[in-house]
């Protein structure tokens, strides 16, 4: 993994290396071990790097043999021993091992279509001589991120907002809109970012830009579900799917730096981890997360996995306080307002992961989203057949058996279950699944003030998003749906991102994800969902696939979301606050900054201090109120160096 940045002055006036050194500055933390600069006219790119492939000859940017094309690529291309050979049989000659030089040699024979025949995760920018062109494009799930600006003549670009910002003719007013997306669906949807200025290239998309300033937004690829008529063999279709997974992951381990794995003690990790452990020669190195409260902690299950694989295994233990002391680290590595504290210990354990010697790990993200894992699908499930027979007394019965961390739901009686899971809401509707998550979210924003209230009149998050889905949408069926709307917008804006390489990549570590090669991603996408969900039984045809590589114990377990103390990880004894949440939440900055009402915000803050927050929304509340405040703070009110 690496940072790229760039400049392309438009109009033809000369650049200055100066700036993108400075731009390449902010990026350190995700390539410490090398940096590199080229200026061609108008054009200057920028590179940070993070050796992992051909250690010694990877530098970038880098270039094609008569200086033609130049890239900054941010990434890797797991296939690219294959499409070497494929190039070299066409007569290509390569001077180095990298996946990045095959990228240029693909992109000679196929132009900008070479993204397609790519197997990886990636963020680049070719720079193309003869035509003037810049040509930028991000990988099929959004795994790495790439933000772009135009600023008068000027376009930029950079793996992260804070790179931009350096460029002193960028604007950095705050986007309202994204701050009302991400208290809708937990994340913005690109283009949006915190910045009006700034634009984020959407996952399956690629961007050229001419050197006359003419551009063009394409996408190339987008989650498309096409469920088969005729019946489908179940044994032949978790034998299939194994047969990937174990082929995802082996071109995965390809590396010339040791590689280890994330380990959850929840089933996706543990199957990756255990595939890992029967390819890899050396003994494999494991990390996870530990918490004292049971409540999240989840070790028992960790240490499970490690006596069945017999990994050598290392775990960090997270602390209330620790969660308090990283979090303004956390935002500035995020780069927008998050609504609970769940990236914080993943902060940490990337820089274990670090502190171990270690830059490479694979993980099991993408396996909820591709083979219907999450509560949302179940709770979706059981919200139609409820709608069936709205006057059913045992069917309302069948939500209490979700969410067993949450015990307050079971205590509910059924007349609110049905107002808070929407019963009565046509299961037909495009966002059925995903309705009473946005809008139990959607509360946060009855903290805005009235000045936003004001400017946010007549806009609507949802509407965008309906005007945005693929014309194949309408004819998926619901389950589909959920999982389009999972792997489109949380996924990328949240889970991989947030969650993912902002805080992996704070410690320069890569994560690596098997479930997300894009042939699992199809080939699940045309698996009937009564083999991913049957009937209550999540993921079943993983677990036919590959539930006997783990602990009986762990392919039985119930699905437990991945959470953290979100409000008790702020609050010390007496109700003491860290002196940065009293700054930044005392109603004089609140005022000044102007998104949330201050007194509002001071009724939650006194709720906090007393100890009597209590449900997701008062937690959710208090958790995006300061990391916007903390966005503010580091991206609108002060420089970035």
């Amino acid at each position: 993994m690496c940072g790229i940045a760039g400049i392309l002055n438009l109009g033809g006036a000369p650049t200055s290396p100066g700036v993108v050194e400075a731009m390449l500055r902010t990026l350190t933390h995700r390539g410490p071990d090398d940096a590199g600069v080229y200026t061609s006219g108008s054009c200057t790119l920028g590179h940070r790097r993070l050796s992992i492939i051909d250690v010694q000859g990877g530098h970038q940017p880098m270039s094609n043999e008569d200086g033609s094309l130049w890239i900054s690529f941010n990434g890797e291309i797991f296939n690219y021993i294959e499409l070497r050979r494929w190039l070299e049989d066409k007569g290509h000659h390569f001077a180095t091992q990298s996946d990045t030089e095959v990228i240029l040699h693909l992109y000679e024979e196929k132009g900008e279509g070479c993204v397609e025949e790519l197997n990886g995760q990636w963020a680049f920018a070719i720079w193309d001589q003869a035509h003037q062109k810049l040509f930028l494009s991000r990988d099929r799930l959004g795994v790495r991120p790439v933000f772009f600006a135009f600023t008068g003549r000027t376009f930029l670009f950079a793996s992260e907002i804070k790179a931009l910002c350096v460029h002193p003719d960028l604007s950095r007013d705050l986007d309202l809109r994204t701050i009302d997306q991400i208290l809708t669906f937990w994340a913005p949807r690109p283009p949006h970012t915190i910045l009006r200025q700034v634009s984020e290239l959407p996952p399956g998309h690629s961007l050229s830009v001419r050197g006359d300033g003419g551009h063009r937004l394409y996408q190339y690829w987008f989650p498309d579900y096409q469920v088969p008529t005729e019946p489908v063999d179940e044994d032949r279709c978790a034998e299939e799917l194994l047969e990937l997974l174990v082929d995802a992951t082996r071109i995965r381990l390809r590396s010339d730096v040791p590689v280890g794995a994330y380990l959850s003690g929840g089933l996706d990790s543990s199957i990756i981890t255990a595939i890992v452990k029967s390819i890899a020669k050396e003994r494999l190195r494991s990390f996870s997360v530990t918490f004292g409260d049971p409540e999240f902690d989840e070790s028992g299950f960790q240490q499970e996995v490690v006596r069945f694989l017999q990994t050598d295994h290392v775990g960090v233990h997270c602390t209330a306080s620790d969660i308090s002391r990283v979090f303004p680290d956390v935002v500035w590595h995020a780069e927008r307002p998050i609504v609970r504290t769940a990236p914080a210990p993943l902060y940490m354990l990337s820089k274990l992961v670090r502190d171990n010697g270690y830059k490479v790990v694979l993980t099991g993200e993408g396996a909820d989203e591709m083979f219907g894992g999450y509560d949302i699908f179940k709770e979706a499930k059981i919200r139609a057949f409820w709608a069936a027979q709205p006057e059913s007394s045992r069917r309302p019965q069948l939500l209490k058996r979700l969410y067993p961390y949450l015990p307050n739901v079971k205590s509910q009686p059924d007349a609110f279950l049905r107002g808070f899971f929407r019963v009565g809401t046509d299961s037909s509707s495009c966002f059925f699944s995903h309705l009473p998550r946005w809008e139990l979210t959607a509360r946060l924003k009855l903290l805005y003030s009235d000045n936003v209230r004001d400017e946010l009149r007549g806009y609507d998050p949802l509407d965008e998003l309906r005007a945005s889905l693929p014309g194949s949408f309408a004819g998926w069926d619901g389950f589909s749906r959920s999982q389009y709307l999972e792997t489109s917008i949380l996924l990328p804006g949240y889970i991989l991102s947030s969650q993912g390489d902002r805080v992996a990549m704070a410690h320069s570590v890569e994560g690596r994800f098997p479930f997300l090669d894009h042939r699992v991603v199809q080939f699940a996408s045309r698996i009937p969902p009564r083999l991913k969900m049957k009937v209550l039984n999540e993921k079943y045809i993983l677990k036919r696939a590959a539930g006997h590589l783990i602990p009986p114990v762990v392919k039985r377990r119930p699905k437990q979301p991945y959470r953290a103390p979100d409000v008790a990880s702020f609050v010390g004894p007496r109700g003491t606050l860290p002196e940065y949440v009293e700054t930044l939440l005392s109603p004089e900055r609140v005022k000044q900054d102007g998104v949330f009402n201050p007194a509002a915000v001071t009724q939650l803050l006194a709720k906090a201090r007393a100890g009597k927050v209590s449900g997701i929304r008062d937690n959710m509340a208090f958790v995006s109120v300061l990391s916007t405040q903390l966005v503010i703070e580091k991206f609108v009110r002060n420089s970035v160096s």
